[in-house]
This record gives C-alpha cells, sequence and structure tokens, in this order.
C-alpha cells in the first residue's frame, strides 16, 4: 500500500519488521527482493511520486570543491533512477584489491563473491556480465580500426535503451500485504537507547511539520551517497558525533567520478565507421568502449583507474538544438524504435547525446516550459538540426569523421579529507545543511595525465592520429564536473577504526541498522555505481533474509 502523508493523515504500524529509508536503486531492489519473505516492511520516502517545489528545496547542499548538481539527488520515489541515463560496467578486479600505495582500498569481500550477484542483476534490466566482456558480441570487428593495445585496456559501458525507472518497474510492490510506501516522510533521525546499543525508530517529519516515529526491529538506510552519512551524523543516540560514528569515520572517504572533455585526436585518416569506440545502439543496450590504463601498469606506476572514451567530431557537435531534438526523441517509443531498426540492428551512434551518458541539459528536470523551450532550441538551431536528422533518419548516410575529442572520467582515491558534514544553515526542515567537501588529489590527476600520454604514444604506433592534450599544464585543473556517482561516505571494511560498516553492510556498533547503496564502497574504480551497488543490495537482501528477518517471519508463521 502507498500513503502520501501530504494527502491523508495516516498512522504507522505499532512495530514493523524493517524499515527502509529512501526509495531509489538500492531501496527498491531490496523492496523487490524481500516483499516475498513474510515480514512487514515501512518505506520512507522524502518525496512524492512527482517532484514537489518542496523536495526540490530539501536537495541542496553547500560545496566545496566539485559543485554537487541539484539533480543527482532527486527528492522523489525512485530517487535518482527517475533522471538517469542507465550507464552501467562492473567494478574491475584492482578496485577490490588492497593497493599498497593507496591509503585506504580493499573490500572485504572479493569479486568472485560479487559475480553471482551481478549475474541476478539482470532481473532489473543490467546487461549480461558477458556483454561486457565479449567485446559487445562482434562489434569491435565492424570497425575500420582494430589495434592491439600494449598498456591501455578496453572497457565496455553500456546503457539499456530505455533507462530502468526503479519506481515505475517495481512499484507494484507495495501491493503486496505488509509492504508499505510512506511518502512526504523526511528521516530526521535514528532514535534508539544507549542502554541497549540498538535502534528503535525512525522519527520523520512531513511538509506540514506532522512528525511520526517507524518502531521496527531492523533498519535500513539506503538514501544515496550524501544523504546516508548526513542522517547517520544527524542521528545521535547512541554516540554524540553520530551514529555509526564513535571513530570519526561517517562522511569521510567521500568519491566521485570528476568528468569533461579535454584532448582531442587528429585522425590521420578520415573515419566512417567505428562503433565499437564511438558507441552503437547495439542489442537492446547503447554501449561503447573506453579505455584505461591495465592493472599491471596501475600497479608499476601506483595510479588510480581512471578512463577516456571517444566522442566523434561532426559538424553538427555540440549543438542544443541537436542535443533537445535527441531529448524529445527519447521521450518517443515511435521514433526510438525507427531509429533502433527494431532493436535488431546495429545502429551506429550520430551524436554523444545519444550515449547513456547524458548532458546536463538533458538529465534536468523539465516542466512544461522546459520542454518547450528544447523545442525552441530545435528550430533555433534548424541548418545544423536538419543535418543530423538528414544523416540519423532520413539517408542513414556515413559521415567521415575527421577528429575525435576525449571524455575523461576519475577515479578518486579514497581521502578522509574529501567528506560530508553538517553545516550551520539549515534546510526547510530546520535540519543542520549538506556540506560537501571534495576535490581530485595528485595521484588523481597524474593518473589521468599519465593514461593521457600512454593513449597519444600507443595512437602514434597504431597510425590513427595524433592526441592533442596539454592536461599536464592546465590550471585549473579542468576535468571538474559532478558525476552524480557519491561513494564511499559509509564505506565497509574490516577495522571499525577505518569504516562504518561490515561485509554485510551492518553498522559496526549498531547490530540491528544496515546501509545499502554506493556509499558503502571503499574504493570506487572508474564504473557507474548504479550495477554494482544494486548487486550489493540483492546480497544484503539475502542476508536479511535468511540471517536477520528469518526468526520474526517464522513466529509470525
Amino acid at each position: 500500500m502507498i500513503h502520501d502523508l501530504a494527502e491523508a493523515r495516516v498512522e504507522p504500524a505499532a512495530d514493523y519488521d524493517l524499515v527502509i529509508v529512501g526509495s531509489g536503486p538500492a531501496a527498491m531492489t531490496l523492496v523487490r527482493e524481500l516483499a516475498d519473505s513474510g515480514v512487514r516492511i515501512a518505506v520512507l520516502e522524502s518525496g512524492r511520486r512527482a517532484p514537489t517545489p518542496f523536495g526540490d528545496r530539501l536537495r541542496r547542499v553547500e560545496s566545496d570543491g566539485i559543485r554537487i548538481k541539484d539533480y543527482s539527488r532527486e527528492r522523489v520515489f525512485g530517487g535518482a533512477s527517475t533522471t538517469w541515463a542507465g550507464l552501467s560496467s562492473p567494478l574491475d578486479p584492482i578496485d577490490f584489491a588492497t593497493r599498497s600505495w593507496l591509503g585506504e582500498s580493499g573490500w572485504p569481500i572479493e569479486r568472485d563473491e560479487l559475480l553471482p550477484y551481478y549475474a541476478s542483476a539482470e532481473r532489473y534490466r543490467f546487461p549480461s556480465l558477458a556483454m561486457f566482456g565479449g567485446k559487445l558480441a562482434g562489434l569491435r570487428e565492424k570497425g575500420e580500426w582494430r589495434p592491439t593495445w600494449n598498456v591501455l585496456e578496453e572497457k565496455v559501458f553500456l546503457a539499456c535503451a530505455e533507462p530502468q525507472n526503479f519506481a515505475r518497474e517495481h512499484g507494484e510492490v507495495f501491493a503486496n500485504a505488509g509492504v508499505e510506501l510512506f511518502l512526504d516522510a523526511t528521516a530526521l533521525a535514528l532514535v534508539g537507547e544507549r542502554s541497549s546499543g540498538r535502534i528503535e525508530r525512525a522519527r520523520v517529519r512531513t511538509s506540514t511539520g506532522r512528525e511520526l516515529d517507524f518502531r521496527a526491529g531492523t533498519f535500513v538506510v539506503a538514501t544515496g551517497g550524501l544523504e546516508n552519512a548526513r542522517l547517520l551524523l544527524a542521528s545521535r543516540d547512541l554516540c554524540d558525533r553520530g551514529l555509526g560514528n564513535e571513530h570519526d569515520q561517517v562522511g569521510r572517504w567521500l568519491m566521485n567520478h570528476p568528468k569533461n572533455y579535454h584532448g582531442i585526436v587528429k585522425l590521420t585518416r578520415p573515419l566512417v565507421e567505428l562503433p565499437y569506440y564511438f558507441g552503437a545502439l547495439h542489442q537492446g543496450f547503447a554501449g561503447y568502449a573506453g579505455l584505461r590504463l591495465n592493472e599491471k601498469v596501475q600497479r608499476e606506476r601506483e595510479l588510480v583507474n581512471s578512463y577516456v572514451r571517444f566522442e566523434p567530431l561532426f559538424p553538427w557537435s555540440d549543438s542544443r538544438g541537436v542535443e533537445s531534438l535527441v531529448a524529445l526523441a527519447k521521450r518517443s517509443k515511435l521514433v526510438m524504435k525507427r531509429v533502433r531498426g527494431g532493436g535488431t540492428k546495429t545502429v551506429a551512434l550520430r551524436d554523444y547525446s545519444e550515449t547513456g551518458d547524458d548532458s546536463d541539459l538533458q538529465n534536468e528536470r523539465k516542466t512544461a516550459a522546459g520542454w518547450i523551450g528544447l523545442g525552441w532550441n530545435v528550430i533555433a538551431d534548424a541548418p545544423r538540426v536538419a543535418r543530423y536528422a538528414y544523416n540519423r533518419v532520413l539517408a542513414r548516410s556515413r559521415p567521415k569523421v575527421r577528429a575525435v575529442r576525449l571524455r575523461n572520467f576519475m577515479e578518486m582515491e579514497p581521502n578522509p579529507e574529501n567528506r560530508v558534514m553538517l553545516g550551520n544553515s539549515k534546510d526547510e526542515l530546520g535540519q543542520p545543511l549538506t556540506v560537501v567537501r571534495h576535490r581530485p588529489t595528485e595521484r588523481d590527476r597524474r593518473s589521468l595525465i599519465e593514461l593521457h600520454a600512454a593513449l597519444r604514444e600507443e595512437l602514434a604506433a597504431t597510425g590513427l592520429g595524433e592526441l592533442e592534450t596539454n592536461l599536464s599544464r592546465a590550471e585549473p585543473w579542468p576535468i571538474d564536473q559532478d558525476a552524480s556517482h557519491h561513494m564511499g561516505t559509509t564505506r565497509m571494511g574490516r577495522d571499525p577504526r577505518r569504516s562504518v560498516v561490515d561485509r554485510d553492510l551492518r553498522l559496526h556498533a549498531t547490530p540491528n541498522v544496515f546501509l545499502a547503496g554506493a556509499s558503502v564502497f571503499p574504493t570506487s574504480g572508474c564504473a557507474n555505481p548504479t550495477f554494482t551497488l544494486t548487486a550489493l543490495s540483492i546480497r544484503l537482501a539475502e542476508h536479511l533474509k535468511t540471517r536477520v528477518l528469518a526468526s520474526r517471519a517464522e513466529t509470525k508463521a
């Protein structure tokens, strides 16, 4: 059942087995996996079914360093999955390994342990692991250039042609008996008694100022990489510095994937088809291969795991009209079906805005005026839009590519000074505003600089072209955009003095509180995190079902 507390005066049940705070991908995966377990579940969502001005104001944070985008966190049913573009890739082996040159690295679980859960994530419309490892089923061989790399390695990224919206696709789970969703229920704190060392209830406040308590035996916090830390820091009944913060670890080790353009490859000869690197719609996914330094080189040079991708430059590149047309086309199933050729053909991408890494213009939430504005952009840049449309839809022609730019994505090493804190200003509910401080380290920058240097050498060796880059001398550092990937603020680990949750994602000092989402990542790699956090949520649901909630379900039976 779904209750909107802004519309009806509903009282929570006397006692739930499980309270989940949040309704984004991690939370909805947990609900989906646990819905048939026979336990009573309450899901608390700060927003409502659709965005509201009040919910939007609650997204506000203060940024120090990389600026956090508003739409990277949504106060709405479904969370960030209502705006994301669906791009995914699994983490690499080196991401899980202990790296002696990093102050804190290594996961308390092995990558092989997570592989079955990656496979289980296919039921949430993620690609199979085979698609990531199999050169996209022959797509590489269809290109005019098939290089052999020396110190570089390819990494495949894929997005569903229709990105997953976890609320829309799994909202029916709340029709199950005992599974309830409460909208307009912003969690203020998790409340408990020091004598028991356990959390007893989640205190929430509605947009009208009404406060309610949700009692449960077990709690999962799944509100995103920034909000997970904020809620723990604001919950001070069991620890004066915040729940789980006995060793000052909550909010630290924040990671992102800073991104931006830098570097141009001037091709020796024009290319027409290179779908594996330039991107293509293939087997129901938009995909491409990026390039990173191989793991042997990363170890030898003590670097982190960044990557770059090629974006071909067409006569219409960077046209806001083309971006707007693509955004409008993605809203039409009929148009997209024609572009994809019914989903059976391989269709080469003709603009970066067709990939799963959408631009700000595409990602920002649209009002009616916003959609009208997209139409105006199309009209205002009609000549370039017409040329794009002719090449994309009407003629299916193959324009020649003479230059390629680099889209850069950085891994950030775990750094305790990159962090989430509570500020002095207050939000709409009178709670401390979240302050986010993070910027790349010298090693983060050097890793990308060395990747550029290696790419320049290998492109010259293959005869493809020359990379023009001055990244090593660039000031200020140009790779400075928020990727909306907020990770690490409640990291998992074996040592409570250097982590927040254990390998089962339980708070070290609080036996009935678990964390879900990318905030538990000890390291970030360069992959978009949603695939991995979904796999971790399936694993957490299995643990809760078999080890934590089973006795309560048996008692009820």
